[in-house]
């Protein structure tokens, strides 16, 4: 029972460490992401219902076909009066059936402009949720970089903390030897104290991170996989115009759909001031002994127009033309704001592209630095607070180098977001 028990741990074991060795990419993210979302449920949902409503528009092309039977019974038949007395003409009791099959032959293109609008507005729906798919996306992006970013600022911090716990053994040892005054141990002491601080800081940022990403993607909170640190979004055309670049953007699609709908509507309610031709077969059969032909069969070829309706269709009309109007400006806003953000993050990406150039000649430049004080300060020539001060400066380089790459590839997503591409 022991051994099985021990095997069972064993086994549980390594599950656990394979589980966490699983690697995630960045489309391994967005896909599970995307099967995650409640918010894209919604939408698709929201799409099916557009869908249904172009099959209900689309109803006006086809005849409509109406039944209606009953009962009735009647105190007294009704009878007509003659010089001859009474007649009764029915029965006071009898069933009945009618039939009746109408077609709308001519309308002033009020079924087609309902059926367009219709179908306008799916796609702008359509074009709707691929919006909310790429801003979802946007913020998965984000956080999956911020896991990479904070994995590196955390072994940064670990080697200024194990740089800072080496430099108080050589300060321990100097002191010990009489050859430094105590205010340099007690410095290290203070310094590797501040280190470890620091480090319990980024660690903890990592682990929010790491929650975030595992709520948006469906994943238990305690998953760890492990993220592949080569993903990368390039862009060659930073330099295409915004009215272009943004121009596919599924907001801008959607709100064209929307715009054509409103075109549409305007040409439905307008069809209003104009009367409608139509045709229709009926058959109404009632029992009644008393007639020859108790089923009726008729054909109708007319045409009905409203004469008056308290200023409705008028009313329908303007705020048809007033919401076209309004989906215009949308439009143009829209377009105004979305070239903005496509350069405003062009801009971004290019500054962050040109900090990393910095930063990495930098953090050369900051490891000699902090190996000469070092053996300086190991050779009694330099002072400890140079040795801090060098450990400090080649952290905060090698953290401005990360944030460097974080806010480009960001720069880049927003980028893509900005096209419509993400």
């Amino acid at each position: 029972m022991k051994n099985t028990s021990i095997l069972v741990l064993l086994f549980t074991l390594t599950a656990t460490l394979g589980a966490h060795a699983e690697p995630l990419t960045l489309a391994d993210a967005l896909a599970r992401r995307g099967a995650a979302s409640r918010t894209l449920k919604i939408a698709a949902i929201d799409e099916q219902v557009a869908g249904d409503n172009v099959r209900i528009n689309r109803s006006g092309y086809l005849p409509r076909v109406d039944i209606q039977g009953g009962y009735t019974a009647q105190l007294e038949p009704q009878s007509i009066s003659t010089p001859f007395g009474t007649i009764k003409t029915q029965e006071a009791d009898f069933p009945f059936l009618s039939l009746g099959i109408s077609q709308t032959l001519y309308d002033f293109g009020r079924t087609d402009a309902r059926f367009a609008r219709a179908e306008a507005t799916r796609e702008a729906i359509r074009f709707g949720y691929e919006s909310q798919e790429q801003e979802i996306f946007l913020r998965t992006v984000t956080a999956y970089f911020r896991i990479l970013q904070g994995q590196k600022l955390l072994k940064a911090a670990d080697e200024e903390t194990a740089q800072m716990s080496d430099h108080l053994r050589v300060a321990r040892v100097l002191f010990e030897e009489g050859v430094v005054t105590r205010n340099n141990l007690l410095q290290a002491e203070v310094q590797l104290a501040r280190s470890r601080q620091r480090r319990l800081e980024v660690a903890n940022r990592l682990e929010n991170a790491w929650l975030d990403l595992n709520d948006q993607i469906g994943a238990p909170p305690q998953s760890r996989k492990e993220l592949v640190e080569d993903t990368k979004i390039d862009l060659s055309d930073l330099d295409k115009p915004a009215a272009e670049a943004v121009a596919r953007r599924a907001e801008i699609q959607a709100q064209r759909k929307l715009l054509d709908a409103g075109e549409l509507e305007v040409k439905e309610t307008k069809s209003g001031y104009y009367p409608e031709i139509f045709a229709k077969a009926g058959l109404d059969y009632v029992q009644n002994s008393r007639v020859k032909e108790q089923a009726i069969y008729s054909a109708t070829v007319g045409l009905k127009a409203n004469l008056f309706d308290g200023y409705a269709t008028s009313a329908r009309h303007r705020q048809a033309v007033r919401s076209r109007s309004r989906s215009e400006e949308r439009l143009r806003q829209m377009e105004s704001d979305f070239a903005l953000e496509y350069r405003t993050a062009v801009n971004d990406a290019q500054v962050a592209k040109e900090r990393i150039s910095v930063t990495e000649a930098s953090i050369r430049q900051g490891e000699e630095n902090l190996r000469i004080n070092r053996d300086r300060y190991q050779e009694q020539v330099g002072t400890a607070t140079e040795v801090i001060d060098a450990q400090t400066l080649l952290t905060q380089i090698k953290t401005d180098n990360y944030q460097a790459i974080f806010d480009y590839q960001v720069a880049l997503t927003r980028v893509k977001r900005a096209r419509g591409e993400l």
